[in-house]
């Protein structure tokens, strides 16, 4: 019992409702589209799953290798670095959720594209794979693209553009490219998540050599940058909103807007790095229940 709850402290449960926001919303748009289908949305929330979770245990590791995790690191406590579990324990769960997310990814892919052509199914395969590379690269290996400023721009793409925009392609099997506004939404704000985390970490994440974009930009300037990603998150929304408009229930997101408006308040105040767990995990579920209202307003008729 012991044992299964260090695994779970180090899946990062709290996580998932960020994780499982692209699915939802991209699930939501194919049901607007009349293009909805179950089993597709399972598998897609499956694939998400696994993918969340494996990126959590690589960061896990690869943090405390590079010596990132250390008793001056403000945010939650890490199973690698902490000694509760052995680097060998983590690479074998590590290796285990690279094995499930391709099982899982596998069967999204091959359900949902059975009737495409080979070419379209190769090329989400490829994207699956470079998902699977995505989460482990990010801390792990020589120059991972987290410690060089690039955690932002991969977690834009994943996250948001091929999150959304790949589990609606596969419910409906054709692509709209202003389903590009809603999915930047969503990246915009995933990215906005990572940048409090950032914040929170920058003076132990400079001191261990982890240059993050909030390291490049510093503290003042990554606020400013906070701003710009939940603003425009909200605009590109509005826009998709007026150029697809159908009823106004298609505003029902707006209800989170003063989420956001509050968060960003309490960012640009912030004094204290500790403070920002708080906000870090209101933004994750703001950003959730955008995802649910968005989707929702999209298919009340």
């Amino acid at each position: 019992m012991i044992n299964i709850a260090i695994w779970i402290k180090a899946f990062r449960l709290r996580t998932l409702p960020l994780a499982f926001s692209s699915a939802i919303l991209g699930s939501f748009l194919a049901y607007a589209h009349n293009g909805f289908r179950w089993y597709i949305f399972i598998l897609a929330t499956c694939t998400t799953l696994t993918l969340q979770i494996l990126s959590n245990l690589a960061n896990d590791y690869g943090d405390a290798l590079h010596g990132t995790d250390n008793e001056k690191r403000i945010g939650p406590r890490r199973i690698t670095q902490s000694g509760l579990v052995t680097k060998k324990q983590m690479r074998l769960m590590i290796l285990l959720f690279v094995i499930l997310a391709l099982i899982s990814g596998s069967l999204l892919i091959s359900t949902g594209l059975q009737h495409i052509g080979w070419k379209t199914t190769l090329i989400f395969f490829i994207l699956g794979l470079s998902a699977i590379y995505a989460a482990i690269k990010y801390t792990i290996g020589k120059n991972p693209y987290g410690y060089i400023g690039l955690g932002d721009l991969f977690v834009f793409i994943y996250f948001g553009i091929v999150g959304v925009v790949g589990t609606y392609y596969l419910h409906v099997n054709t692509f709209d490219p202003w389903i590009l506004l809603p999915a930047s939404a969503i990246g915009l704000l995933s990215s906005g998540v990572l940048n409090l985390n950032n914040m929170r970490d920058i003076e132990n994440d400079a001191r261990s050599g982890k240059r993050t974009l909030v390291v490049y930009l510093g503290s003042k300037t990554a606020k400013i940058y906070h701003l710009i990603l939940i603003t425009l998150s909200v605009i590109f929304s509005l826009i998709y909103t007026i150029v697809q408009f159908n009823s106004f229930y298609q505003l029902l997101f707006i209800l989170t807007c003063p989420l956001f408006a509050l968060n960003i308040i309490m960012v640009m105040k912030n004094t204290d790095p500790r403070e920002l767990n708080r906000e870090l995990k209101k933004l994750a579920l703001s950003t959730f229940a955008f995802s649910v209202t968005f989707g929702i307003g999209l298919v009340i008729q």
